[in-house]
This record gives structure tokens, C-alpha cells and sequence, in this order.
């Protein structure tokens, strides 16, 4: 069964809002293509012409089309990475903090790791 890319279809409030994103300056670089993305598709471009269009591979269309689809803005935002767990607690993280806004040891002039260890 042949799979076809989920279809575009913009609020007036989402089009402003993608509007307002591509125009900010503070708007990171990779964001762009994402707006593209939907944008065009909007337009009724296919994921292929939307792939040309912006030289993107087509599943990377693909992907940004369905993630706006299922989440809308929110879909186009990175999505949380797990990375590895905290090494310090948030009360490790107080105490060290407090150490530091002590006068470091006699004789030296600053703190370091092995002088907080």
C-alpha cells in the first residue's frame, strides 16, 4: 500500500507564528528548513519538489511533514535528547557553589577542582 505525505494544511496563527520565526534574527540557523518545509508544503508541494526546492534528502521532509502534523509548532522544535544522567544533585551543586564564594585555602590564590574535591 503506497504511503502518501501527510497533508499541510496552516492556521492563520501558525502561518504568522512561522512568520515571525523566519524573520528573527535570534531564529537558530537549523529551524529554517523546518519552516520551509511546512510552508511549502502548505503550498501543496510534494515532499520530492520540497526536497529539490531546498536540496534536503526527501525523508528528512518527510520526517519535519509528520512532526508538524502530529505536534504542529511544537513538532518543528528539537526534540529533547536523553543524554547521560546528572552527576551531581542540585544540593552538591549549592554546596560547591557556596564553597566557591569563600576566600580559597592559605597560600593559594584560587580554587580548583582538586581544592573542591
Amino acid at each position: 500500500m503506497p504511503r502518501h505525505a501527510l497533508k499541510v494544511d496552516l492556521s492563520e496563527t501558525e502561518h504568522q507564528e512561522l512568520e515571525r520565526w523566519r524573520r528573527a534574527g535570534k531564529t537558530e540557523s537549523r529551524m529554517l528548513p523546518r519552516i520551509q518545509v511546512v510552508e511549502l508544503a502548505a503550498q501543496g508541494l510534494s515532499s520530492r519538489q520540497i526536497a529539490a526546492r531546498l536540496g534536503l534528502r526527501r525523508p528528512t521532509v518527510l520526517k519535519w511533514r509528520r512532526r508538524f502534523g502530529e505536534q504542529r509548532l511544537e513538532g518543528l522544535r528539537d526534540a529533547p535528547r536523553s543524554g547521560p544522567p546528572r552527576r551531581y544533585t542540585a544540593e552538591t551543586e549549592r554546596r560547591i557553589l557556596a564553597q566557591l564564594d569563600q576566600s580559597p585555602p592559605a597560600g593559594r590564590a584560587r580554587w580548583n577542582g582538586r581544592l573542591l574535591a
